[in-house]
Order: structure tokens, then C-alpha cells, then sequence
């Protein structure tokens, strides 16, 4: 009896001792990359237990502690990994991928895009093949195949939207598109163009007052397009401005606004592409917003293409085929030769008309608008507020407020600015009576249609993003274009590249989508690697970002099969293809302007103020000298 006892107490002692120690584990990466570090660590080993590590029969060193081993080598060919912990042999498979195939997946979407002019689709097969390549090489091709479906769902597309940041991101987007419905339908939108639009009386006013609108309307480029165009149109005809000057306007404004101002429909996708881009960025010590709007003084065509416009209209000059277009528009009057191009613009053009009965009142827009502004505002200096910083007695208080925002939690502050704005926006629908609650609600809903399209663009990228990170693309880039490459040529260098994609393409955003996960690691790095401190590895960082945008949306302004340039044909009823062969000129001419004499001497150092007056009086000169007058 005594000697059973004995027997259970040491029984229960081992079980006990077994739970407590833990074996011996190895974490070995998924995937290889040819010539690229892998790193392989084992844990909970006792400082007793013998360890070694050979591949294809060649040991390998690695660093070691009481309790881990870490093995850290560059896999040239294919082979078994042996490892022996005490008497436990590990054999792990090792087939390491070419550096060069990781340029694939997005080279198929760009590509693809180029092609077919469909970025979802282009999107899914460049996440399809990543996945391919690294099962394939993992598991076999046929395994590859089947495994390389399932992972493009179950690990990169959800991975993409299972994140805190990127879901913030979509429901963001999802806010602001429901309230730029519900005031479009309870004539808040409109109630801003009427005041503005009753300053119109000469050809020059008619055309300061679209191009003013454009600015005001800067929330959302498909409602600035669709109401600015529509809404001037009858006016700019009695006061004989061509349709063709109209649609550049309005197109011209619609998107450059729209893309640089902090608070827009684009904001919440701009911030989750840039996010995709910076996330695997050692070193860089800022947020996601202090990013964009650093890169604000770096966005030289959105910027000069406005100003352009202005210089234009005051002069009373233009040139190329718009001349001709604006001289013959003085002398006839316009027949209505409507260009309807597709039956989702006209749709789009529905949802953005007040409900029938409702009068416009501006402030039903202002008011909502300004509290997603000063919401915005406001929760990142209460989300980044340090008590530390704000009592340093050293610091100037700009200088409190840029480390307050650098440090505020962006996406927390546009999701609380957002929804407060739609509850202002029905709140004001309900208490004047302009809409039922039911009708708030599906104005809300249309609203949140509107940006679907979007968001599936959004996580397909950020899907791509995953699978770009896996293969280590952006080393593959920092390789090859910091042997041939100035890291000064970078922004100029992708400008023209983004243009080139948003032209084939018709879609800024699918360009960003496309470039910003590839291109923002690869200029850190090239800079990193050409030795360049940390304030001039982030001046052209900060070029380089506002590159990808402003060459999307010189690109979208050149193309015919741009969704906001067909919109703009259609809202003020011109020809698609006269607006695109009078638009063009200007648009290039810009964009020229803007890469050689803004974005190239930024990167060289020069003053980006500097840059802006240097480029403000080259458009100004071009526009003095080349231009002519309309003669009525």
C-alpha cells in the first residue's frame, strides 16, 4: 500500500514536470527567398541540450542563449535544413524563391491593368500568382495552384481587412460617402453652388465662379464634378463659355482638390495605400497622417493645376485646340449635345439631385462639413495630446501641435469627426424638415453604395501589399534601381510612372493602390542605401509619396476612360472626345511644368516654396506669351 502511494506521488511529480517544461520548438519562416536573410529560431531549449544545424551536409553557425538558438543565413539552392536539439533530429524542406520572381505579382497588375483597363480584376490575379509562386516553389505547382486559391482568400484578402487600421480605413470611407449623400439630398450642396453661382455675369466671372465651386466642393470629386457641371452649365451657356472650357474646369478641379484636401472622400483611402507602403519601414518616425500631410508641400501638379486654371481665366487667354473651342463658343450659341457615356454616371447623377419639395440651404452643408474639419482637428490633438510635451517650456507651439498630430491616432479621430458629421447631417435633414427619417436613412445607405467600388479596390491592394511583403519585392527594387539610379530621381521617376498606369487605367486610385505598397519601401531603402541621413532620406520620401498621387491624377486627367473625366463630360454635356483633346494640352503642360521645375529641385534640395514660384511664373509666362485673347 505504502509503496503504491509512492509510485502515484512520483507519477503525479512527472506529470506535473512535463506540463511545466516545454520542449524544444523551432519557428522556420513559410517562405524563402534566394539570397535574402532567413531567419530560424529555437526555443526553450535547456542550456544543457547539445544543438546543431547543417544544410545539404554544411553546418551552419548561429547565435545561442540559455534557452534559444537563432540561425541566421542566406539560402542560395535548394536542400534540407538539419537540425539535432540533444537526441531530436528536424529535416525542413527548403526550396528558396528567386529574387526576381517577386517582382511578378505586381508587374501582372500593373500590367493586366494596362491591358484590360479593369484594376479588380488586374488586383486578384497579381494576389493569385504571388501566392502561386510561393506555394508553388513550398508545395509543387498542382499543390501550388489549389493552395495558392485558397491562401489568396483565407490569408491575403482576409489578412488585408482583418486589421484595426484598414477597418477604420472602410468604415471611414463608408461615413463620409453617406453624409455627402444625405447633403446632396437635402439640398445642402446645392444651397452652397446658388450662392455662388449668382456672381456669375461675365464669361470671366462665370468661369471664377465654377472654378471657385470646385474648390468649395472639395469633400468629394464625384459630387464636385456632377453638381459644379450641372449647376453651371445652363449659366456658363448664357454667358457663352465654351462646354469644352466648362469640362476642364470642372474636371480640373475636381479631383487635384479632392486629393490634397485633409478631409475628403480619397483622405481615408490615401491614408490606407500610404499605411500598406510604410508599415515594413524601419526607421521612419511618423504616423500615417503626419506622412500625407508632409508630403502636401511636395504636391506640385493638384497644386499648379488649380493655379493654372486661375492664371487662364484672369488673362483671358488660352491656347491649342481650346482657343479655337472658346472663340467659337463667343460667337454662336450652344445646342445641347448631350454625351451620355455610361448609365452608371447617370445613376450616380440621380443620387446627388435634392429630393423633390426640398430648399436648398447652404448651411445644411457647411455645418456638417465643418464638423468633420474641426472633428478632425480636434481628435488628433486630443488622441496625440502628451501632458510632457505641452509643459516643455523649449518647444514653440507649432512645434507642440506637429508632435501632438504626429503622435495622435488618426484613424480614431477621422472615425469619431465622420460619424459625428453624419448625425449632424441628418439631424439637420430631420429638424428642418427636409427629410423623414426614412429617407435620411436611405440616403445614408445610397451613400454608403457609392464608396463600395472603392473599398474593394482598397483591400484587394492592401491584399497585394501582404503578398509584396512576403516576397521581399521592394528588396528586389532597392537592388536593382540603387545600382543604376540617383535616389534623387526617384519622385520624378515614379510621377511619370503613375501617370503612365491612371492614363491606361482610368483610375487614380487603382494606381495608388498599385504603386504605393511597391514604391514607398523601395525609396526609403535606396536612400537608406546611398548613405543619405535621416532629414534627406525623408525629404524625398515625402516626394515620393506625393508623386504617386499627383502622377494618378495628371494621368486620370489625360485619359478618356477616366470615371471622373467622363462624369465631367457629362454633367456639363460636352463631347467626351473634344473635352479629352482640349483638356490634354493643358494637363501635359502642367504636369511638365511640375516634374521639371517643382518635383526634380525639391529633390535636390531646392526650397519647395521656391519651386512653387518658380513654377507659378513658368506656367504664368507660358500662358502670357502663348496664349491668346477671345476675341467676342
Amino acid at each position: 500500500m505504502y509503496s503504491f502511494q509512492l509510485f502515484g506521488l512520483f507519477f503525479i511529480f512527472q506529470l506535473i514536470f512535463a506540463l511545466t517544461v516545454k520542449s524544444a520548438e523551432i519557428d522556420a519562416p513559410a517562405i524563402y527567398m534566394k539570397g535574402e536573410t532567413a531567419t530560424i529560431e529555437i526555443n526553450n531549449i535547456t542550456k544543457d541540450e547539445k544543438v546543431t544545424a547543417s544544410f545539404n551536409n554544411k553546418t551552419i553557425s548561429f547565435e545561442r542563449t540559455e534557452t534559444q538558438a537563432v540561425i541566421n543565413y542566406k539560402f542560395q539552392e535548394k536542400g534540407i535544413l538539419n537540425i539535432e536539439i540533444g537526441n531530436t533530429a528536424t529535416n525542413i524542406k527548403i526550396n528558396p524563391i528567386p529574387l526576381w520572381f517577386s517582382v511578378i505579382p505586381p508587374l501582372i497588375a500593373i500590367l493586366l491593368a494596362l491591358v484590360f483597363k479593369e484594376v479588380i480584376v488586374s488586383l486578384l490575379l497579381g494576389i493569385f500568382s504571388g501566392a502561386l509562386i510561393i506555394y508553388g516553389y513550398a508545395e509543387g505547382f498542382l499543390s501550388g495552384i489549389l493552395k495558392g486559391l485558397m491562401v489568396s482568400i483565407d490569408t491575403y484578402i482576409l489578412g488585408a481587412v482583418y486589421d484595426e487600421g484598414h477597418l477604420s480605413i472602410i468604415i471611414f470611407s463608408l461615413l463620409i460617402g453617406g453624409m455627402v449623400n444625405v447633403i446632396s439630398k437635402n439640398g445642402g450642396m446645392q444651397g452652397v453652388v446658388n450662392r455662388i453661382s449668382k456672381y456669375a455675369v461675365s464669361a470671366k466671372s462665370g468661369q471664377l465662379a465654377t472654378w471657385f465651386l470646385g474648390i468649395v466642393i472639395f469633400f468629394d470629386d464625384y459630387a464636385n464634378t456632377l453638381i459644379v457641371g450641372n449647376t453651371m452649365r445652363p449659366i456658363t451657356d448664357r454667358l457663352k463659355v465654351s462646354r469644352e472650357k466648362l469640362a476642364y474646369i470642372v474636371d480640373s478641379t475636381a479631383a487635384p482638390m479632392a486629393s490634397i484636401a485633409f478631409v475628403t472622400t480619397w483622405i481615408g483611402a490615401e491614408l490606407g495605400y500610404i499605411s500598406s507602403g510604410i508599415e515594413k519601414i524601419d526607421g521612419l518616425n511618423e504616423g500615417v497622417y503626419a506622412t500625407f500631410i508632409n508630403s502636401l508641400a511636395y504636391s506640385f501638379y493638384p497644386i499648379l493645376a488649380l493655379i493654372f486654371i486661375l492664371i487662364l481665366i484672369l488673362k483671358g487667354k488660352d491656347f491649342g485646340p481650346m482657343h479655337k473651342a472658346e472663340s467659337e463658343a463667343r460667337k454662336q450659341d450652344f445646342t445641347d449635345k448631350i454625351d451620355p457615356h455610361s448609365k452608371g454616371s447617370v445613376s450616380i447623377l440621380e443620387e446627388l439631385k435634392p429630393q423633390e419639395g426640398v430648399v436648398p440651404r447652404a448651411y445644411n452643408a457647411i455645418i456638417p462639413v465643418a464638423v468633420v474639419i474641426f472633428g478632425t482637428i480636434a481628435g488628433l490633438l486630443y488622441s496625440g495630446y502628451n501632458e510632457m510635451v505641452w509643459a516643455n517650456q523649449e518647444l514653440s507651439f507649432w512645434h507642440k501641435v506637429s508632435e501632438t498630430i504626429g503622435a495622435a491616432d488618426s484613424y480614431r479621430a477621422l472615425l469619431w469627426s465622420s460619424f459625428a458629421a453624419l448625425c449632424t447631417a441628418i439631424a439637420l435633414s430631420l429638424s428642418g424638415k427636409l427629410l423623414s427619417l426614412l429617407s435620411a436613412i436611405d440616403a445614408t445607405v445610397s451613400g454608403f453604395k457609392t464608396m463600395f467600388s472603392a473599398i474593394i479596390i482598397l483591400s484587394l491592394a492592401w491584399a497585394l501589399a501582404l503578398v509584396i511583403e512576403d516576397l521581399n519585392t521592394a528588396s528586389f527594387i532597392t537592388t536593382m534601381l540603387s545600382e543604376n539610379i540617383s535616389p534623387y530621381l526617384i519622385p520624378a521617376i515614379t510621377f511619370l510612372l503613375a501617370a503612365l498606369i491612371a492614363f491606361s487605367t482610368g483610375s487614380s486610385w487603382g494606381t495608388m493602390a498599385i504603386l504605393y505598397p511597391l514604391i514607398l519601401p523601395a525609396s526609403w531603402e535606396i536612400a537608406q542605401a546611398a548613405a543619405f541621413d535621416y532629414d534627406l532620406t525623408l525629404s524625398i520620401f515625402h516626394n515620393t509619396v506625393s508623386c504617386v498621387l499627383a502622377g494618378a491624377v495628371l494621368g486620370d486627367h489625360c485619359s478618356p476612360i477616366s470615371d471622373t473625366t467622363i462624369l465631367s463630360s457629362l454633367s456639363t454635356s460636352c463631347n467626351h472626345i473634344d473635352h479629352i483633346r482640349t483638356q490634354m494640352p493643358y494637363a501635359l503642360t502642367v504636369g511638365i511644368v511640375a516634374v521639371t521645375v517643382g518635383t526634380i529641385p525639391s529633390a535636390f534640395g531646392i526650397p519647395t516654396w521656391l519651386s512653387f514660384i518658380v513654377s507659378i511664373a513658368t506656367l504664368y509666362g507660358i500662358v502670357h506669351y502663348f496664349g491668346k485673347k477671345i476675341v467676342p
